[in-house]
């Protein structure tokens, strides 16, 4: 789920630390870190928040709902088929290319040759293609379904996987990263061990398998001695503990009780932990603050409503006293550093708090529902609270302790507003992205709009780039015009490393670790 803590979906980079060049598979961790040398051997610790990743549901791609929060153990323990690389392309792992045939309705991808599941069974066409129909099967209700528009997979040889589409949908290669597709589970081990079993004990091709798992508090990897890349993983173990939170995380990593704290959000934190810890950006999952609006209910289906709480939000205000000094104020779901991005946008209506008060009176006044996360986004929320109950908008906070409430409010539709994440470096991918957040059939959306369907469904139907920012472009327009989805303020993750622990993703920036190649020295 693509929430506050998590947010890209997403997706994202903006003011990198710095840059690395390791891809998915090409082994060259040492060449991100100028003078180092990777050391075999050695156990990580890596510390990740308790109110993003959860895995009370275990670790099956195709039962967990909660994917993207739980990408670290999933990457670890299956690989990818693609990763994602800091300027917003993606790189093939476990696969080796694709290509688009039929106008982007047709993707072809290649696999690797030669690899095996840590259970000595073959990782081949027939696997990945198990696992994409299970994943995409209803009654798994995967949640991805939305970027993953499949009418049926294929397999014309042992290494080649067809996806034929409902529709051309060129975005879908760049939502691999970070969902169930992503991870190929052996289907051998799941018809032996059954379902429930499995999502205990999960067999994978990635560079680790599962020692113990004790649900939500710590799980235990050790190196697969059969990873397909040879002289990999570096480390003999990586271990993830759940924590409380942002500080627990950071106090234990400064007490080499830990070696990593994943995806913090408490901006506070960063200047002391600058100290004595490496700090890197987490490229393409920073929160972009994104108010959504339910405009299928009252009292947002009117326009007057909506626009009330774009005039009461004072974005640069809440920058300014919450994010010290690391926020970015943002009036689209495109981030800085990459083509989508667009600084200001045409209409996007700001801080007018004369202009609320007039359209709360002529309204009659207004009472609403926000809901939001614990952890940081319950603060942002109650700052958001004060802004617009100053405009006269009466406000109560709903705060979901879980995914799991808040995934029910989504289906439900009982929500009115939502202080959430949304926006990725290409903003039709992942759980922040137009299909998710603001297409009329995504899981996550409060917006009904045939017209800005069309615009979404002509920058998917093109792999010209030029196309697709020119398209996005209308999109954000359209947004701004209608009063869809006000944003706040961008404020990046920051992982905090003991500068014992290396690796892309690790202490270089990047989205996902590469954990691969994460070593000690």
């Amino acid at each position: 789920m693509h929430r506050w803590k998590r947010a890209v979906a997403g997706v994202l980079g903006v003011a990198l630390v710095g840059t690395i060049s390791a891809l998915g598979g090409s082994g060259s961790a040492g060449a991100s870190i100028p003078g180092a040398t990777p050391v075999k051997g050695g156990a990580m610790t890596v510390l990740e928040s308790s109110d993003a990743a959860s895995w009370a549901s275990g670790l099956d791609p195709a039962t967990d709902p909660s994917d993207l929060a739980d990408a670290p153990f999933m990457d670890a323990i299956y690989g990818d088929l693609f990763t994602q690389n800091n300027n917003g392309t993606v790189s093939p792992d476990l696969a080796t290319g694709y290509s688009f045939s039929d106008g982007a309705k047709t993707l072809k991808i290649d696999l690797r040759h030669g690899v095996k599941f840590s259970d000595g069974t073959p990782f081949n066409a027939a696997a990945v293609a198990f696992n994409l129909r299970r994943d995409l099967d209803p009654k798994n209700a995967c949640i991805c379904d939305s970027s993953f528009p499949v009418a049926s997979v294929t397999t014309p040889d042992s290494y080649t996987v067809v996806l034929n589409l409902t529709k051309p949908f060129s975005p879908i290669i760049g939502a691999f990263p970070g969902q169930a597709p992503n991870w190929i589970a052996s289907p051998t081990a799941i018809a032996k061990m059954g379902e429930k079993a499995f999502a205990k004990t999960p067999v994978g091709a990635g560079p680790f398998e599962v020692v113990s798992d004790t649900y939500n508090s710590v799980l235990s990897l050790k190196k697969n001695p059969t990873y397909w890349q040879a002289g990999h993983p570096y480390l003999s173990s990586l271990t993830f503990k759940s924590i409380g939170s942002d500080e627990s995380g950071y106090e234990a990593v400064l007490a080499g009780n830990a070696q990593m704290a994943e995806n913090v959000a408490t901006s506070s934190l960063v200047p002391q932990a600058r100290k004595s810890l490496v700090v890197s950006e987490v490229v393409g999952r920073s929160g972009v603050g994104a108010i959504q609006l339910n405009t299928t209910i009252a009292p947002f289906n009117k326009l007057a409503a909506r626009e009330a709480i774009y005039y009461a939000t004072d974005a640069p205000a809440l920058s300014k006293a919450l994010s010290y000094g690391t926020g970015t104020v943002i009036q689209s779901p495109s981030l800085p550093g990459n083509a989508f991005y667009q600084p200001t946008v045409p209409g996007y209506r700001t801080y007018s708090p004369a202009k609320a008060k007039a359209l709360v009176s002529g309204l009659g006044g207004m009472s609403i529902t926000l809901g939001t996360a614990m952890g940081a986004a319950a603060t942002e929320s109650e700052a958001l609270q004060s802004e617009w109950q100053q405009a006269g908008i009466k406000v109560s906070l709903t705060v979901f302790p879980t995914i799991v409430p808040l995934l029910q409010a989504y289906k439900a539709n009982t929500w009115q507003a939502l202080f959430q994440g949304a926006g990725g470096i290409n903003p039709a991918e992942g759980t922040g992205g137009s299909y998710w957040r603001y297409y009329s059939t995504g899981p996550f959306t409060g917006i009904k709009s045939p017209a800005l369907d069309h615009l979404i469904d002509g920058a998917a139907a093109t792999t010209a780039m030029g196309k697709q920012v020119a398209t996005y472009k209308q999109v954000d327009r359209y947004l701004s015009e209608h009063a869809l989805l006000p944003f706040t303020y961008l404020v990046p993750l920051h992982n905090f490393t003991a500068k014992s622990a290396h690796g892309p993703g690790v202490s270089a920036p990047r989205e996902f670790p590469l954990w691969q190649d994460a070593w000690m020295s």
